[in-house]
């Protein structure tokens, strides 16, 4: 019998951006899924819109998901990470159309008010929201996306240090 990611195995990569979104300590925030019940973060992401270019779905998706305007761009990071959905998870996200994502990420500086930060959206993702040391990132993410947070913890260590 074939195994289930068999079925899965020829489904396209999904386009995504992410967003590292620092405060002026340098901390990066991070939110809490709804749909995952177990303790994992993750910074905000979202697929990118047929004709839409990166940098403008990264603004778009991040005030969607937080409510976040006021942010500078500091650096598009340079190439693509992607990571691949386990099997327990194929056919459900993305309602079956994906079998992983590979993201274009932006660093990006919070110069707003916390006021601001608002993950009560119409369409919500986070149940809370919390700013963390650079260090940590790897540390609460879940685990198919760490070889991501990996990749993005050394970039973003060269950039603001």
């Amino acid at each position: 019998m074939a195994k289930m990611e068999d079925k899965y195995k020829n489904l396209p990569l999904r386009t995504g951006v992410g967003i590292i979104v620092i405060n002026k300590e340098n901390k990066l925030f991070v939110a809490r899924r709804i749909d995952n019940p177990n303790n994992f973060w993750q910074m905000p992401q979202g697929g990118v819109e047929e004709g839409e270019d990166f940098l403008k779905a990264a603004f778009r998706e991040l005030e969607e998901e937080t409510g976040i305007k006021s942010v500078e761009l500091i650096k598009e990071l340079e190439g693509t990470t992607t990571y691949e959905l386990p099997a327990h998870l194929l056919g459900i996200i993305w309602k079956g159309k994906y079998k992983g994502q590979t993201q274009k990420w932006f660093l990006m500086r919070f110069i707003g008010d916390e006021k601001e930060i608002n993950i009560k959206t119409q369409n919500p993702e986070f149940l809370d929201w919390k700013w963390i040391d650079l260090d940590l990132i790897t540390e609460v993410v879940v685990d198919f996306k760490l070889n991501v947070y990996k990749e993005l913890k050394e970039k973003i260590y060269k950039i603001i240090n």
